[in-house]
């Protein structure tokens, strides 16, 4: 019974430290996710800003170049 004990107190304190280990991982994965959102938003207003309107790229009037 000892032996049983000891062999489940050990396994408690593997799991207590693999999930540490884990909320660390997750934790810090999340701070890269943020820092990736925040960054396309600034490359996705610059190609905004950047890109002509659809009027100004291919007037619709205009026929294009293979007729």
């Amino acid at each position: 019974m000892e032996s049983r004990l000891t062999d489940l107190e050990v396994k408690v304190a593997f799991q207590e430290d693999l999930i540490e280990t884990l909320n660390l991982t997750v934790a810090r994965q999340q701070q890269q996710i943020d820092l990736m959102q925040a960054q396309f938003r600034v490359l996705y207003q610059q190609v905004r800003a950047a890109a002509p309107t659809a009027s100004e790229s291919h007037p619709q009037h205009e026929i294009p170049p293979h007729y």
